[in-house]
């Protein structure tokens, strides 16, 4: 088809022409902004104090966010933005993992600011088009689609049309119809969220890219915060970037050589190691399901549990016999990681789409869990299907099946009933009646409605409506500041609990996954060892939001004598590689990976202060669930009594054989709570905030992040 096809159904309703200018060692210097309300469309110059203080990607998303939004702004305001950025590193095709784009707003379960990672082809498409960062400002009368049109150098807005909203339909149309060619299909990029996002406070966006194998378009997820939500409240239908190609050096980096290298490398041990290692080639990140059970850490019924005997029917090996096998499956160009992994020709067995044969993204492993075990359900079709469902109707996984395993076990706690959730009987097993609840959420319909609220939001609601203690709620309802936890079990990783409920958007396991180094390997046993683990990790990986990476390249294959090195955890050749590339990108002379650190320390400190402007960022906001720490109930303590009893023990120096059960739970849980008090006064003095969660004035201005506007919000605090 050609962009006549779609001019021909799609009414223009603003247009901007711009001039194209080649990028400039991983810059183009400069950012785009659309206002869908007004219809103001303008490019904005990144200065140089942008480029020092916050690098990129998510960096450069939190500081046009802040400039953009007060602090009264709320998530459905029309000055709340979308922010799509990328990074120096993004868009090469020589290093794998390095297509990611950053997308930050702020989010209607948590009212701060939340940034996510995704992959597909619209952020390097966007960057190519010569912007660092798209913003998205204001509200529509109608639903519109942008266009980012490269090859005619034209920013467009269109009145949508009949299409579809739902993602795999929606992708698939925009593609088709706005390719020039067969050929061209490659070049067209689509961010899109689905009906759902219209209906829960869950939505998330879908980013596309066209699989040239199959001849299909697929999906990637920017899953967390509801910022599909954003999208689809502002009347946006989809972002379409139309690029002119990719070749070789896009980014006009420094010394291409040096990047060609690393990567080939990189690539010998995936071709060598893979297999032995993480198996992603074959298996994606979905080999982790049956270790997370090997180890107590998969989710089942709600947290309760950390194993199920069933964990056999939804393992790696399950997971590999569903998925395609030996297709390049990445989510950029270059990347030989191969672990977005598709189940092909799939027929569905419900919903609007029922009896159709599609391409299912994923599972990844936090779908696996997210959509089965917490829900006590160990089926794979459930799982595949449900998959498709939450990417094309614009639901985070994570999100929905921590909120299944709670209003599950409020089912079976009877805190809810039949006539509260529209018929439904939603005990843990019940994959039907979790299916239809699914299709309620899309619809906006019935309980559906209030289960797309979120975790937190059903607990107010819920004790407010007298079917439920408050404490109890509390304990079990897995969320953070108001986003829902991904899928670790961490009771028995006092780490991983910081690396949760510690982190500044919410409980994601991005910022710093600790369990093995702290539960299995116990390679940091101390409060001060934790404390510089959960300082050092989340700034390494806040550092791949700022660039445009993914982190999976960094320790999911490692190099083969890595055991042998002095810090192992670090993957200390693969951060080598990291430093080398971003000289190489940017021509940067003086980064090493203290630098890199302290690019991330600038940047998450103000992501803090960003938070403590919105009203949370402080100590009490780093509370966690207990349920996340301890045992809430008595079939909980009792299923681990063993170990309980024994820590009972060991570390409190009391008899259990005196005890009742309930006095053995109260004293397990005076305990837990106040070991994670005392991480929390470790890790702020490691950071460099005050008891309090606050960065000090000193800290600030060692980082050179002392900005008038920053030490305004912290100043009445220290």
């Amino acid at each position: 088809m050609s962009l006549q096809a779609f001019t021909d159904k799609h009414k223009l309703i603003y247009s901007y022409k711009y001039t194209w200018a080649p990028i400039d060692k991983g810059y183009n210097y400069r950012t785009l902004y659309v206002n869908v309300g007004n219809g103001e469309i303008k490019e904005k110059p990144v200065s140089r104090e942008m480029k020092e203080k916050f690098t990129g990607g998510k960096g450069f998303g939190l500081r046009l966010l802040w400039d953009a939004t007060k602090p009264i702004t709320r998530w459905n305001d029309p000055e709340n933005e979308i922010v799509i950025s990328m990074g120096p590193i993004c868009g090469i095709t020589q290093y794998s993992g390095t297509g990611k784009s950053l997308v930050v707003t702020l989010s209607p379960q948590t009212d701060i600011p939340v940034d996510s990672n995704v992959g597909g082809y619209f952020g390097p498409f966007l960057k190519f088009a010569g912007f660092d960062s798209l913003e998205v400002q204001g509200k529509a009368d109608k639903d519109v689609i942008i266009l980012v049109d490269e090859t005619r150098e034209v920013i467009e807005v269109y009145e949508a049309g009949e299409e579809s909203a739902d993602s795999h339909l929606l992708a698939e149309y925009l593609t088709e119809t706005l390719a020039e060619t067969e050929k061209d299909r490659v070049n067209v990029a689509v961010v899109s969220a689905g009906t759902a996002a219209e209906h829960s406070l869950i939505g998330m966006l879908n980013f596309s890219f066209f699989d040239a194998r199959r001849k299909l378009v697929r999906l990637k997820q920017a899953g967390r915060g509801g910022i599909g939500t954003v999208l689809r409240d502002k009347k946006i239908k989809a972002i379409v970037a139309h690029s002119k190609g990719v070749t070789g050096n896009r980014n006009n980096v420094v010394d291409l050589q040096a990047i060609m290298e690393r990567g080939k490398t990189f690539n010998r041990e995936m071709r060598e190691l893979d297999d032995k290692q993480c198996e992603m080639r074959s298996k994606g990140t979905a080999h982790l399901t049956h270790i997370m059970d090997d180890y107590d850490l998969l989710p089942v019924n709600n947290f309760k549990f950390g194993n199920h005997p069933d964990t056999h029917k939804i393992n790696g090996e399950v997971w590999k016999s569903f998925f395609t096998q030996g297709v390049p499956d990445g989510c950029w160009i270059g990347c030989n990681m191969s672990c977005a992994k598709g189940v092909d020709n799939y027929e569905l067995r419900s919903g609007p789409y029922k009896g159709s044969r599609v391409i299912v993204d994923g599972p990844e492993y936090e779908s696996t869990s997210s959509l089965g075990s917490i829900a006590g359900i160990f089926n794979p079709d459930f799982t595949i299907e449900s998959n498709f469902y939450c990417d094309t109707y614009g639901i985070c996984t994570i999100s929905w099946g921590t909120i299944l395993g709670f209003v599950m076990e409020c089912f079976e706690n009877g805190i809810l009933n039949e006539e509260r959730t529209s018929g439904l009987k939603l005990n843990f097993g019940n994959a039907d009646n979790a299916m239809e609840l699914l299709h309620l959420v899309a619809k906006g319909e019935g309980f559906g409605k209030i289960a797309g609220l979120g975790v937190k939001k059903m607990k107010e609601l819920f004790a407010a409506n007298g079917w439920g203690e408050m404490g109890f709620l509390q304990d079990i309802g897995m969320e953070n500041k108001g986003l829902e936890y991904s899928q670790y079990v961490s009771k028995e990783s006092l780490a991983q609990q910081g690396g949760y409920a510690m982190t500044n958007k919410g409980p994601q396991h991005d910022e710093a996954w600790l369990i093995f180094m702290d539960m299995v390997n116990n390679q940091i046993p101390t409060f001060e060892k934790k404390a510089e683990a959960l300082h050092y990790f989340p700034m390494f990986r806040t550092w791949f939001g700022l660039q445009g990476l993914c982190k999976l390249p960094w320790n999911d294959v490692e190099p083969e004598d890595n055991a042998q090195s002095d810090e192992p955890a670090k993957v200390p050749q693969h951060v080598d590689n990291y430093v080398t590339i971003y000289k190489a990108v940017t021509g940067s002379e003086t980064f090493d990976k203290k630098e890199m650190i302290r690019q991330s320390e600038r940047v998450y400190n103000f992501q803090r202060v960003f938070n403590i402007r919105m009203g949370k960022g402080l100590r009490k906001h780093d509370a966690q669930p207990y349920r996340a720490c301890g045992p809430v109930t008595e079939e909980e303590y009792l299923s681990r009594q063993e170990r309980y009893d024994k820590q009972l023990i060991e570390l409190q120096n009391m008899d259990p054989s005196t005890m009742s059960l309930k006095e053995k739970m109260a004293a397990t849980r005076k305990y837990r709570e106040n070991r994670y008090e005392q991480l929390l006064d470790a890790v702020y003095k490691r950071r460099g905030w005050t008891t309090n969660g606050v960065p000090t004035l000193a800290h600030l201005k060692d980082l050179g992040m002392d900005l008038p506007e920053v030490i305004e919000v912290v100043a009445p605090l220290q």
